[in-house]
Order: structure tokens, then sequence, then C-alpha cells
């Protein structure tokens, strides 16, 4: 019956540009989820619909049912049994959630700000590809609906009155957004994966979050640049592009990858407060949430192992 049901799943989501499957987070979050959890899907693009108003993406629609939102959509894929994070130990799921909450409130804002706020990447960037999706006369619209609801959530996050003007908030915003990339990079080291050697829906998040930043052609973007020099994230975006949505280029990019880049090994004191922040609240999701691993799981379905980068290279002939 499970099968039957995930023969039947349809995701709708924003389109690809950037060597991405979709530009859209919340959507490479979801796409990214699938390829690691196996899970079989029919991506169906909202890009020149009118669903590009009239939907709220991602969506997965299986039978009547219809998910949105890339965390109720994960739950709703493992009560199918596509289960990327099956394996994990209580304490690895409590951490998965401590770092899921700090890219919303940490990261997500600065990202936000870079596409939709930042006069200089919207106006040449972010307004036109949205709009070059829309059909008319949506194009018109949707790209100051997303921006308006960019800039909302922006001072929903930051605790900001919604009177309070953007710019007073914008240094600690991307003062905050640098400090998660080194924490995620200093968390990452020179592994594939957050967790062993399998992707899980942490590295689903943190896919969703840097992959767009790492591959947009942005005019104007500090936290860009501070992502190039984290050449551990960088490689794991890509990576993941190479291994799980661009098999035909695999070889190409594995014979072209060098060793793994030197990561940071020592802590600054904003690095060692910030894992501080996450370890007490990892801590204390792990003593709230009894259940998270005493609910009974079903074996979830196995998808194609996948080779790592690092394994495609060692294979690939000199």
């Amino acid at each position: 019956m499970n099968q039957n049901m995930a023969a039947a799943m349809e995701l709708r989501c924003w389109g690809g540009d950037w060597g991405l499957p979709s530009v859209h987070t919340e959507s490479l979050i979801v796409l990214a989820y699938t390829k690691f959890s196996g899970a079989k899907v029919a991506v169906s693009p909202i890009d020149w619909t009118w669903k590009t108003i009239t939907v709220t993406v991602p969506e997965l629609l299986c039978g009547d049912t219809a998910v949105q939102e890339p965390t109720q959509i994960l739950n709703f894929l493992r009560k199918q049994r596509f289960n990327a994070d099956y394996e994990l130990t209580a304490r690895q799921g409590a951490d998965t959630m401590a770092y899921i909450a700090l890219l919303e409130e940490k990261l997500r804002p600065a990202l936000l700000h870079t596409f939709w706020v930042d006069a200089e990447n919207y106006s040449n960037l972010t307004r036109p590809w949205f709009a070059s999706r829309s059909p008319f006369p949506l194009n018109f619209l949707v790209p100051g609906r997303l921006a308006s609801g960019a800039l909302s959530r922006i001072l929903l996050t930051t605790g900001e009155a919604p009177l309070h003007r953007i710019s007073e908030v914008e240094g600690k915003i991307y003062s905050d957004a640098k400090e998660c990339l080194n924490l995620l990079s200093y968390r990452l080291g020179t592994a594939n994966f957050f967790f062993g050697n399998s992707p899980t829906s942490l590295d689903a998040f943190v896919f969703g979050f840097l992959a767009p930043l790492h591959k947009a052609s942005l005019p104007s973007s500090p936290l860009q640049s501070h992502l190039r020099q984290l050449d551990n994230l960088t490689g794991f975006c890509d990576n993941i592009l190479a291994v799980y949505f661009s098999s035909d280029h695999l070889c190409k990019i594995a014979a072209q990858a060098g060793p793994l880049p030197p990561v940071q090994e020592t802590m600054d004191a904003n690095l060692q407060k910030l894992t501080q922040l996450v370890n007490k609240e990892s801590n204390l999701i792990e003593k709230m949430d009894d259940n998270l691993r005493s609910s009974p799981q079903h074996k979830p379905h196995r998808p194609e192992p996948k080779p790592s980068l690092s394994s495609a290279k060692s294979s690939t002939p000199a």
C-alpha cells in the first residue's frame, strides 16, 4: 500500500536554474530528502503557471492529501517509510532539531535579506528571475508579493516590531549568519555528511539553505563571499549535486576534485558560544522528547546506495 501511495506522489515546487534542481530553499530541502530517502516523486514545477500565486510551495500531493512546509512533508514521507534518519541515535535526532532551529534563527534572515531586500540583488537577479517564471500579468505581482513576505519574515524572526527599519537590524543579521556558517563548517569538518556516511534530514536542510547562496550569480553579497571561503561547505553542496542530481557529470566532477580542503581546527570565542547554545538546546530537546526513538518505527525503504564524491574519485582512472 505504501509503495502504491509513493508511486502517486507529486511534488510542486519552483523550478531550477544556476545549476540547481530548484532555486527555492524549501523546495530544495524536500527534493534533497526525497533523493536521500529513496522516495519516488513526480516533480511538477509551478513556473509559468497560475500556481505561482495560488499555491504555497513546496507542496506534496498524495491521493487526497496535500502537505506543505518541509518539516511536515518530511514527516509525511517518514510515515510512508521513506526515512533518511532511521539509523540516527536519539542524541543525533536532538542535534538535528537543534541545528535546524539554528538555521531558521541565524541563517534564514540573512538569506532572505540577500535575495529579497538587498536592492542590487533584488533588481538584478531575484525580481527578473521570478517575473520571468510567472505568466502575464502575474509577472508584475509575484516578485513583489514574495519580497513583502520575506521582509515580514525577517522582522518576525529577528523579533523586531514590524515598523522597525530593516537597516537597523542588518548588521546583526549578517554577523549571526556568518557565525552560523562558521559553526556548520566546524561541525562538518572533513566529512561528506553531518552524521556518518549517509545523508539525513539535516544534510537536506543545510543543502537547501546553502546551495542557492553558493550558486547564484549575486552582484552584491558579503555572505556569499564568506561562504566561498568555507571550502568544506561549498564542497558539501557540490558533492550532493554531483551524486544525487547530476549522475551524468559525476565522473567529470570527481576527476576534477582535489583533496579535502583544510578546515578550521580551533574554536574562537563566538564559535564556542554558539556551540554551547546548540548543545544546550539539543540537551533540552532530548530530555523533553522521550518519544523521539521510543515510538515504533518501521524499517525504511532502502534507496539505491550512492557513491560519495570521494569514493567516485578513488575509482576514477588516473
